[in-house]
């Protein structure tokens, strides 16, 4: 893995978890780093084999759990490359339990699209897989919020890290 990579992996990592609680599932986990970082239980799902993935899914929006299994679901650094963002917040919100929280982190779109044109050929992911139709360069703060808010959470904090790019939003189940 390219060092600049694993640098910014580790960072979004080490942000995320003081804010991990309980049972885990991180969407979208990639190399599976969060889950294998925490010491609690948990369980990476993607779409895509990264080579530590817990369980392979074929769609974010359905994924193979009971009802409140998780207390906190995070998806790092990953909603804008899945296409079924909204359906993905809804099994969020079924998939945490009553008091669970919900984090993602996220760059804006403009940010994202320099970083990605800047790093093309050495980015493991996109040598991986390239950017698809279906997914964003980035999503905005106010455009995540109305997203989060639509699927029933409601938004406790933003915390800006990476220099102040990179924003975490944590929310809580409305019930």
């Amino acid at each position: 893995m390219h060092s600049l990579t694993k640098l910014l992996r580790n960072w979004r990592v080490k942000v995320v978890l003081p804010y991990v609680t309980g049972r885990l599932l991180d969407i979208g986990c990639g190399n599976n780093q969060l889950v294998r970082s925490y010491n609690g239980k948990g369980t990476g799902v993607d779409v895509y084999d990264w080579g530590d993935v817990d369980l392979i899914i074929d769609d974010s929006s359905n994924i193979p759990f009971e009802d409140s299994s998780f207390d906190t679901i995070s998806v790092i650094a990953a909603l804008n490359h899945i296409p079924n963002r909204d359906d993905l917040l809804k099994e969020a919100y079924r998939l945490l339990s009553t008091n669970g929280i919900l984090i993602i982190t996220m760059i804006p779109p403009r940010v994202s699209f320099i970083w990605h044109r800047l790093r093309s050929g050495s980015d493991p992911d996109q040598i991986e897989r390239d950017h698809h139709e279906h997914e964003l360069w980035g999503i905005t703060q106010h455009d995540l919020k109305q997203m989060i808010n639509k699927a029933g959470f409601n938004v406790q904090s933003e915390i800006k890290f990476m220099c102040r790019i990179n924003t975490m939003t944590i929310a809580r189940k409305i019930d």
